[in-house]
């Protein structure tokens, strides 16, 4: 019996219970130390990390190699059993999470290293392997792999891949799609696409890759990529910047790259309430400078040569002051105070828990409206829920601002929450109106599938669709996320 059928677009309805034999069939594929089924032992897979979306699943399937994946989409097409692929599990919009008892598809132990060529300035690794764990092999060969988040420590390469991760180094280095060369997919029919060179140069035909890179496994599931290195910087300075305004910190940002030569690779925006969160919640937190700020921005550079970047960074900085975009800095004397300044920004989604109900955005504009967006989205909010503390921050230097709002002091967290659709109605709307994006980094998942028709140009959104009916006819990938 089918597990699901699909409606007209392709997009599958939510499945019926699997029986106990189709279970046993996808359990043999992987053997029975890989196929969980004991509700212990599913548990960490079936709620992500905020605890917004909690699913359910008769089983999940930690396949080991390609072949087992391979194995596994062919029978779950045969049997229209829907598939939810997931990897760390450190999504933000419920995307790996199964929602309606589907069969999570674990990639964790697929995260072999295949190699890394330092004479091509590539590594190929499959998709369960932890983000840190690249950085490592990269650092290990004398390169760079320079995709750094948040939850770099337990987020995998091919959940990067598939929502098409943002992170800090995207100023200078692109996002997870830029850093990508090759890919190996198994399809939703269960044949895999091997389309995993090296090469920089290859215009045989459609550039295939970049249609699953992005896709959260809604069109087929990464299984392993062919990633670019860089030269490892010789020198890097970091500054924690007090600035009086958004509009002085995106003054300041395209002053220092003129100054250096385009040096900046990183350049963080901060609002001081944030710090204030992270003073007064944080774990060993202080304030980096000595009297408060409106804002913050946290800039780093690197450069190739070993000397003269603290110079060209301390010209720059002056010149900012002289020119009324800096009012206080401290540039990092240790790596111990780098990490410092890390930490604290790290830091600043976690501290805003105990300040309560937190109603979130992770959006992007076009930098040069990056300070009119702050203004009258805090506007915005105010006029919907007086009192609500917005605690923007992000990456200033691509445009990306997680733009979080706190509840007002004293409210109830529930009754705050229940506003989550009016609030990001209000904000969005400021977001469209110069020309941004409701989803920069974390992608569509449940979360914004229903928004994605108002803000999505509708032939763009109809080839998707079309997309979706082509490569996942029985709708078995992910039923249920982005479309």
């Amino acid at each position: 019996m089918d597990s699901c059928v699909t409606n007209p677009s392709g997009a599958a309805t939510f499945p019926q219970q699997i029986d106990s034999a189709l279970l046993a069939r996808f359990a043999a594929i992987v053997g029975p130390r890989n196929a969980i089924t004991a509700p212990v032992e599913t548990a960490p897979y079936l709620s992500e990390e905020r605890g917004l979306y909690h699913g359910s699943s008769p089983l999940v399937l930690r396949p080991g190699a390609l072949d087992e994946v391979a194995a596994i989409l062919r029978l779950a097409n045969e049997t229209r059993t829907p598939i939810v692929p997931q990897g760390g599990n450190t999504g933000l919009v419920g995307g790996q999470t199964p929602l309606h008892g589907e069969i999570v598809l674990s990639l964790k132990r697929l995260d072999r290293i295949r190699e890394v060529d330092a004479t091509s300035n590539t590594m190929t690794c499959e998709a369960g392997v932890i983000l840190v764990r690249a950085q490592e092999a990269a650092a290990a060969a004398g390169r760079l792999f320079p995709l750094s988040l948040g939850a770099e420590g337990s987020c995998t390469i091919g959940g990067n891949l598939s929502t098409n991760a943002g992170g800090t180094g995207a100023l200078a280095y692109g996002v997870a799609r830029d850093l990508v060369l090759g890919l190996e997919v198994v399809l939703a029919d269960g044949r895999v696409l091997n389309v995993l060179n090296k090469l920089k140069k290859d215009n045989t035909g459609y550039d295939l890759r970049n249609l699953f890179i992005g896709a959260e496994g809604t069109l087929g599931i990464i299984t392993a990529a062919v990633l670019k290195l860089f030269p490892r910087p010789r020198s890097v300075e970091t500054a924690f910047i007090g600035v009086p305004s958004p509009r002085a910190a995106l003054d300041l940002l395209n002053m220092v790259q003129e100054r250096t030569g385009g040096a900046a690779t990183t350049c963080e925006l901060i609002k001081r309430i944030a710090i204030e969160f992270a003073v007064k919640h944080g774990p060993d937190c202080r304030d980096p400078l000595s009297a408060p700020h409106p804002w913050y921005v946290l800039l780093e550079l690197s450069s190739s040569e070993d000397h003269g970047l603290r110079a060209a960074l301390e010209d720059a900085l002056a010149a900012g002051a002289e020119a009324g975009l800096v009012a206080d800095a401290a540039v990092a004397e240790s790596l111990s105070q780098r990490q410092n300044f890390w930490r604290l920004r790290e830091l600043l989604p976690e501290l805003q828990k105990p300040e309560g109900g937190s109603i979130k955005h992770d959006v992007s504009v076009p930098l040069a409206h990056v300070p009119e967006f702050l203004a009258e989205a805090d506007a915005a909010v105010e006029a919907l829920v007086p009192g609500a503390r917005p605690v923007p921050f992000g990456h200033l230097g691509d445009g990306n601002i997680h733009y979080n709002i706190t509840q007002p002091v004293g409210a109830d967290r529930a009754a705050y929450l229940a506003r989550w659709t009016d609030v990001n109605a209000a904000v969005h709307a400021v977001v469209k109106k110069y020309g941004g994006s409701i989803s920069a980094e974390h992608g569509i998942g449940v979360m914004k599938r229903k928004l994605l028709p108002e803000v999505k140009d509708p032939v763009a959104l109809d080839l998707m669709r079309t997309l979706k009916r082509t490569l996942d006819p029985k709708g078995i990938l992910n039923p249920g996320k982005v479309l």
